[in-house]
């Protein structure tokens, strides 16, 4: 099959016969020439065999009167990793420019080498096949950001810590600091290709940014990779859709999963269209797309009456908590502070508690009986996050009206994590947004066990009214008690 293009592009159509196991190439070889310029392959030729496997990819020079001048061409290689080569050379071999006449090139023989080589080596040629649930998938992390570098390095480091609770392998990390960021890609073209170089050497299948991706940024970034692109946003619901275990659980991760997918429903056009600027996004494709959006729209608004159902059914069990007049301590706090321990440790719960990012979603209620004969309401609620995606804040407004109505907030903080100070804020942020500023609450800076013994003193002098604690070792939880009776049946407020 020969595919002709115009002066300045090509469209490929999709293909039936296109080969896309891993270690095979795209099956399609591109010769063109330029016209305008009498110049040899171009880093942007380049990047398009990259990112599209081409098998090959050469240029014909012409000069003025319209007469071929050289032939120059290149081909992917196996990464420098089963080679040789040194870890910064590229994944492409670009062969010298020779006169046409003296070109002599057999690119039947070199795409059969090729594949050769890359079944022989293992290495992969596209991104990795789609692999079962449970199964680790292998990403590149990514942060593009206008923040101070530390502050870049850390959030990277937490998205490294979701994609660990989600199941996913960390293969490689990318940072780059901008002073905009790019409303197209997120990052220039230039960068994509090193990003799609990290991807072809690490055999990632996945590309994950740390940030919330417009829709049209997710759909360009899809049209440049074969992987999977995912953003901060949708490795949260992920993890969410795993750990949801009660009923109402799992209604507002898959509200929050609509309301996210929504806006990103658009047609999907297969051809590899990526080396022109084409439209076609419109066809036969459209009546179906508004058939979906159709249908989620009528899904959210099913989940809607049964969440508010919900949420009345715990506001009366909430009224007969208040009519008995036994007050109601709700745990708050960064995800993976120690909560879920804290509670089992204090009340004898069973609550699963795991070194993982949103180990815990679901709310949970136990009676903690004080040896003064007074006892509580002591509610486990799901962690916070930075930058909480709007989504998740709408979909579990039944969860965490619980804390409406506590008499108390224990804001649970891992006093170890050098985040501290982000993590304190990010917490009060969201209370101040939910408007239970008004609540008492009680600093308990948990995992104190952890910390070492020099900057003890320095904590306590940052935080005089936290008590710290060990969820663990049961260290300092004579005290946490102690202010727990005194603020909930003392009347005493800190």
């Amino acid at each position: 099959m020969v595919i002709v293009g115009k002066p300045d592009a090509i469209y490929i159509p999709e293909l039936g016969g296109a080969r896309r196991g891993e270690g095979r190439l795209r099956g399609l070889r591109l010769m063109h020439t330029h016209l305008r310029r009498a110049e040899e392959l171009s880093q942007e030729d380049l990047m398009d065999m990259l990112f599209l496997r081409l098998d090959s990819l050469a240029v014909l020079t012409v000069d003025p009167n319209g007469e071929p001048g050289l032939f120059q061409y290149a081909h992917l290689v196996p990464g420098a990793a089963e080679t040789a080569e040194p870890d910064d050379a590229p994944p492409y071999r670009t062969h010298p420019a020779v006169p046409w006449d003296r070109a002599d090139a057999d690119l039947d023989a070199l795409t059969q080498a090729l594949e050769d080589e890359f079944a022989h080596t293992g290495a992969t040629v596209a991104a990795p096949a789609k692999t079962s649930r449970g199964e680790s998938d292998r990403a590149v992390l990514v942060s593009v950001s206008t923040r101070p570098w530390k502050q870049q390095e850390a959030s990277l480091a937490e998205l490294a810590e979701l994609a660990r609770t989600a199941g996913v392998e960390v293969a490689d990390t990318m940072m780059q600091r901008v002073t905009k960021v790019n409303p197209r890609l997120i990052m220039g073209k230039g960068k994509l290709a090193d990003l799609e170089v990290a991807a072809l050497r690490t055999g990632a299948g996945l590309v994950v940014f740390d940030r919330e991706l417009s829709p049209a940024q997710l759909r360009n970034l899809a049209d440049l990779t074969e992987r999977k692109v995912l953003d901060r946003t949708q490795l949260i619901l992920d993890i969410f859709a795993q750990h949801a275990v009660s009923r109402a659980g799992k209604l507002q991760v898959e509200m929050a999963q609509l309301n996210y997918t929504l806006p990103r429903l658009v047609g999907k056009n297969r051809a590899l269209s990526r080396l022109m600027g084409g439209i076609g996004g419109r066809g036969p494709g459209e009546t179906k797309l508004e058939m979906d959006r159709r249908k989620v729209r009528e899904r959210i608004t099913r989940i809607k009456a049964e969440l508010k159902k919900l949420r009345q059914h715990r506001a009366s069990a909430r009224n007969r908590r208040e009519r008995a007049g036994v007050p109601v301590a709700a745990l708050v706090g960064y995800t993976n502070a120690g909560k879920s321990t804290l509670l089992n440790t204090l009340t004898g719960a069973t609550v699963l508690a795991e070194n993982k990012l949103f180990a815990t979603l679901d709310p949970t209620t136990r009676r903690l009986r004080f040896p003064e004969e007074h006892e509580c309401i002591l509610t486990d609620t799901v962690g916070f996050i930075r930058d909480l995606p709007e989504e998740l804040k709408e979909a579990f407004r039944a969860t965490l009206e619980e804390l409406e109505t506590a008499d108390l907030l224990l804001h649970v903080a891992d006093a170890g994590h050098s985040e501290l100070e982000t993590h304190l804020a990010s917490v009060e942020e969201i209370l101040d947004e939910m408007h239970l500023g008004e609540i008492p609450r009680l600093l308990v800076l948990n995992k104190w066990d952890q910390v070492a013994e020099e900057n003890r003193a320095p904590l306590l002098t940052a935080y005089p009214d936290a008590i710290p604690t060990s969820a663990l070792t049961t260290l300092g939880l004579a005290t946490l008690s102690h202010h727990l009776t005194q603020i909930l049946f003392g009347g005493e407020a800190r």
